[in-house]
C-alpha cells in the first residue's frame, strides 16, 4: 500500500467477493462447472438489479448507475 487511502481501494470488491461467498457459493453443492457458472451469474444478475445495498441508500447499482 503505497499511497494515500490505498488500503481501502479494494474494499468494494472485497465485500462483493464475500458476499458471493456467502450469500450463494458455500450454500450450495455444484454438480458440474456449468451449473455453478449458471447459478453465480444469476446471483449476479440478481445483486445489480434486485438487491438493495445499503451504502447505495437502499438502491440497487442499476438504479444508481443507469436511472440517474
Amino acid at each position: 500500500m503505497d499511497g494515500r487511502g490505498r488500503a481501502f481501494d479494494n474494499i468494494f470488491i472485497e465485500r462483493l467477493w464475500r458476499s458471493l461467498k456467502y450469500e450463494e457459493v458455500y450454500l450450495k453443492d455444484y454438480k458440474s462447472p456449468k451449473e455453478a457458472y449458471e447459478n453465480i451469474s444469476e446471483y449476479f444478475r440478481m445483486y445489480n438489479y434486485d438487491r438493495p445495498h445499503q451504502s447505495l441508500e437502499y438502491k440497487t447499482p442499476y438504479e444508481v448507475h443507469y436511472k440517474s
